[in-house]
């Protein structure tokens, strides 16, 4: 079974959080959140997610992926948290796909994962704080080698879809969207 690290920071964007894990577990993934701060972590507006471990606990080897919500402060936080940084790097120089949403991407970037040659995107203007990649909005999802961007919270479930693909296979994207009536993904 496929397994995903979710870390949530304070201020966190819980469309994107909530959505995400909620396809992936439809999909199979097995989705382990990880809290910064406090096990209750209170999003961007103001709903509160119990984290199922400390980031400090989490060990790379034990997940397939890394997909990091937007939403502010929380990009800000998961950008600045050196523990966050080292598990990006790890995951990306050992190959495992790392994926962002909304203003996350600024974090992919801060840790090096985003290479000059990469695509991606993110949340309308924070494209211009991202200094590697190529920013697009010509897509909902975009995948540039090992790495999974998207756009924001009305993007979140063709996000979740995409890892489902990436890590599942096709038969159980094209089943969990049909099932989601997502045909706009």
């Amino acid at each position: 079974m496929a397994s995903v690290l979710v870390p949530l920071a304070e201020g966190f964007e819980e469309i994107e959080a909530v959505s995400i894990i909620d396809v992936l577990r439809r999909g199979g993934v097995e989705v382990t959140t990880a809290y910064l701060f406090n096990r209750e972590v209170n999003g961007a507006n103001g709903i509160t997610i119990v984290a199922n471990m400390s980031i400090d606990d989490v060990v790379a080897e034990e997940y397939d992926m890394m997909v990091l919500p937007g939403g502010m402060p929380g990009a800000q936080h998961l950008k600045e948290d050196e523990r966050v940084q080292t598990l990006l790097k790890t995951f990306d120089a050992k190959g495992k796909r790392v994926g962002a949403i909304c203003a996350a991407p600024i974090a992919l970037d801060a840790a090096g994962v985003l290479g000059d040659d990469d695509q991606f995107t993110c949340y309308p203007s924070y494209d211009e704080q991202i200094a590697h990649g190529h920013f697009t909005d010509a897509q909902k999802v975009v995948k540039s080698g090992n790495v999974l961007t998207s756009r924001g919270p009305g993007t979140a479930i063709c996000f979740g879809l995409a890892i489902v693909r990436e890590l599942v296979g096709e038969e159980t994207y094209a089943q969990l969207k049909a099932g989601l009536l997502a045909d706009y993904c």
